[in-house]
């Protein structure tokens, strides 16, 4: 039976996927063969050696150690536009609030709500404080055009805003995807340059830490507003605050507020509810779990971000999983290792990412031992046997 330990209190009815007669789900197993994660911060946590793979519900993964993970032949799995509806909803709300004033005026009705009679002609005189411009036929630069950007994208071409969106890493496919009318930048300053709105999804790494700061900020438009449902590192708080206090930045939209942009004016800090959707989380979770179900049962692997995803249709012969490091020659060791053995390679797919490749080999049998003699093959890091 198979142990899954569930972090940050998931609760969902697509945990159902795990079958009762094959897994047990709880949130005190001490040696799971999967975890499924939140935000839970893994990076000092010691992992079993009995962990197979983790599966964050959800597209971040700056919460867990991939490059250890994958040294320790621990597969890492996130879930990809599962919750790219709920956080375009928001991102679209986001624009309304950062063009309008509502939170303002709304808190400032709230203030004076104990002047009864008065209320009505108090707004009718003070409304003008907290009028705003329209969106349509403003320019929305998307940063970032994958599942929730195109998701934005399209929704903001939709509303008659012109869009121009940028991302480097945009297949043909997504390309394809996205609404006519939507224009590709060639490079972020044209981004800059144009952009009355900008909206920032893109994923947080080195390459994208602080991203916003004041050197960018000074190529956008006098009075841009920008709004970030991705990550809090993107934007450089003393870049950001500097610029709505001298006015270049109109509103910034954060879903990541801490304490020194909770109460700064222009700010208006959402409680990271992006994904925050009934049927965001059960999206995620019914991801996270068929990968995991896949993995574990398979050897497949799907939606891996420190791993190769590798799929090969499953049939009734026994299955030998490899992670390795890519450097080694390990294909044509096994399959020695095989015959020695006195089994035959019936069918096999090797991929690799970076420094770490993964081969599947379906066999004509499972030798007793064979586990254990290419778990000895120098720059292999993990061995699965599945009957």
């Amino acid at each position: 039976m198979y142990k899954v330990k569930l972090l940050n209190n998931i609760k969902s009815k697509e945990l159902e996927r795990f079958s009762g007669a094959k897994y047990e789900v709880s949130t005190e197993e001490a040696s799971p063969d999967a975890i499924m994660v939140r935000s839970a911060k893994l990076h000092e946590e010691q992992f079993p050696t009995e962990l197979l793979c983790i599966a964050r519900a959800g597209a971040g993964v700056n919460n867990i150690p991939l490059e250890r993970c994958a040294d320790e032949g621990i597969v890492v799995f996130n879930t990809p536009g599962a919750n790219a509806e709920g956080v375009k909803e928001l991102a679209i709300c986001a624009l309304f609030l950062s063009a309008r004033h509502i939170v303002d005026g709304i808190n400032w009705v709230r203030s004076v709500a104990d002047k009864g009679d008065e209320v009505a002609a108090l707004v009718e005189k003070q409304k003008s404080q907290y009028a705003g411009p329209e969106i349509l036929g403003k320019t929305l630069g998307v940063i970032g055009l994958g599942a929730i950007g195109a998701k934005i994208a399209c929704a903001a071409d939709a509303l008659g805003m012109k869009v121009i969106g940028y991302d480097p890493y945009l297949s043909d496919a997504a390309a394809r995807g996205l609404s006519s009318g939507i224009a590709r930048a060639s490079n972020l300053d044209q981004i800059y340059k144009e952009a009355d709105f900008i909206s920032l999804n893109l994923p947080y790494m080195e390459a994208t830490k602080r991203i916003i700061n004041k050197d960018t900020i000074a190529k956008m438009k006098q009075g841009v507003r920008i709004i970030n449902m991705a990550r809090a590192e993107l934007v450089c708080d003393d870049g950001i605050l500097d610029a709505l206090k001298s006015g270049h930045v109109a509103c910034y939209v954060t879903d990541f507020p801490n304490g020194r942009l909770a109460g700064a004016p222009g700010v208006v800090p959402i409680p990271h509810l992006g994904a925050s959707t009934p049927e965001s989380e059960d999206n995620c979770v019914a991801m996270a779990a068929d990968e995991i179900i896949e993995y574990l049962e398979s050897g497949n692997i799907i939606n891996s971000v420190n791993l190769p995803n590798a799929h090969l249709p499953r049939t009734e012969a026994p299955r030998l999983c490899v992670i390795y490091k890519s450097e080694a020659d390990i294909a044509g060791k096994l399959a020695s290792l095989v015959a020695e053995f006195g089994g035959k390679v019936k069918d096999t797919l090797n991929a690799d990412k970076g420094h770490t490749a993964y081969i599947i080999m379906d066999l004509d049998q499972a030798p007793e031992g064979i586990k254990a003699a290419a778990e000895q093959i120098e720059g292999v890091t993990r061995v699965r046997v599945l009957a």
